[in-house]
């Protein structure tokens, strides 16, 4: 798969692409698009567009897998009423999932309470920004509609800020017909950006020949797991789409908590009580090890402390910096435990060359990932 993914890869030209479309029976081509990504005056939200599809979003991104379960009981109200203080902090653009248990329904109680009890400068900054991760069925028109209008009733949206397709399967050729349908839902209005989450580069590039007006691809991004800076950012860099990145912070392993501690020892560091911190240790045992890894936290230390900051921020920030990034996904567990001061730390730090330096002196120690697991998202299909 890496070397198919390579060749195909390599046929691209930072000039321009032509492309045989499965739409059109002539080839076409595709020039590369300006860049479409612009952070606003108040450098906390970026501005995604795909030609007149566009969206502004919080460069930081409150994560809801966390309301999936496993991480802790979750209380409707609680959660809903620290939604509103990410939102009042400017933290206001939420990712969920159909599949994320309760989280578009969250989102609705939320959306309802923001139209309610805080100014409509505030309402039209909110975004909600789900998933769709259907079965393997046959994508029918009917079925792709019904689908999107129960994320749309229960978040009680008009239309989808931003719906997020995944497939699991690229050997069934679905997701191309999900992908068309989407797109007349968006001309109908109910939908207003199409995305994307997990999928590869060969895919996205076969997903754009066919005219999708893809604005953005949410891919596991963190200072360990650096594939998306290879051929995904390379191709994104051609066509304008922007990457949204979780894992960012590791599930928490990015963190002060695990800093100087041995998991080899059991109970003598901090326990791995959550699907992510559990997901992300064997992210980073194929990198190099906890001992490369405590290498790596203290430099982050290091570099946190002169700037007066946590270690999460400054790995959401280094993130950030990445080419093709629009925005950095920190998971939230409502009610449970809250970062907003770190998360807002991240619009004003600013990392010199001797931070970047020291960084990637460490990185560059660990294995390429790319080498390793594979090309962005191929982890969930193994």
């Amino acid at each position: 798969m890496v070397e198919l993914l390579n060749n195909r890869f390599h046929q691209f030209s930072l000039n321009s692409i032509k492309i045989k479309s499965f739409r059109e029976n002539e080839a076409r081509t595709l020039m590369p698009r300006p860049f479409q990504c612009l952070l606003t005056e108040d450098k906390q939200r970026a501005i995604v567009k795909n030609g007149k599809d566009s969206l502004d979003i919080c460069s930081v991104v409150n994560g809801m897998w966390q309301t999936s379960g496993g991480w802790g009981r979750i209380e409707r109200d609680t959660a809903v009423d620290a939604m509103l203080q990410y939102a009042d902090a400017g933290l206001n653009t939420f990712d969920l999932a159909d599949i994320y248990g309760p989280a578009e329904d969250l989102y609705g109680i939320f959306i309802n309470r923001v139209r309610r009890e805080r100014p409509p400068e505030l309402l039209e900054t909110v975004r909600g920004l789900t998933k769709w991760v259907p079965p393997p069925v046959k994508m029918t028109r009917s079925f792709v509609s019904e689908s999107i209008d129960v994320s749309r009733r229960r978040m009680d949206v008009a239309a989808l800020d931003m719906l997020q397709f995944h497939w699991w399967d690229y050997s069934n050729p679905g997701y191309l017909d999900a992908l068309k349908h989407l797109t007349d839902l968006k001309g109908e209005g109910k939908i207003k950006t199409i995305a994307l989450t997990n999928f590869d580069t060969e895919r996205l590039r076969i997903i754009l020949e066919n005219g999708i007006p893809v604005v953005s691809n949410q891919v596991q991004h963190s200072i360990v797991d650096m594939r998306p800076q290879q051929k995904m950012a390379e191709l994104c860099q051609l066509t304008g789409v922007k990457l949204i990145t979780y894992g960012t912070v590791m599930g928490g392993l990015l963190s002060e908590k695990f800093l100087d501690t041995n998991l080899t020892i059991p109970f003598a560091g901090p326990a791995l009580n959550t699907p992510s911190l559990q997901k992300y240790k064997r992210m980073v045992d194929a990198w190099g090890g906890w001992s490369l890894f405590q290498e790596l936290l203290r430099t982050l230390k290091t570099v946190a402390n002169k700037h007066g900051v946590s270690i999460p921020t400054v790995a959401v920030r280094f993130i950030l910096d990445q080419p093709a990034v629009a925005g950095s996904m920190i998971g939230v567990r409502l009610g449970l435990s809250q970062h907003i001061k770190d998360a807002n730390a991240v619009f004003s730090l600013v990392l010199d060359e001797e931070d970047i330096s020291n960084i990637l002196q460490v990185t560059n120690k660990g294995r390429d990932l790319q080498k390793v697991i594979g090309d962005c998202g191929d982890e969930y299909r193994r």
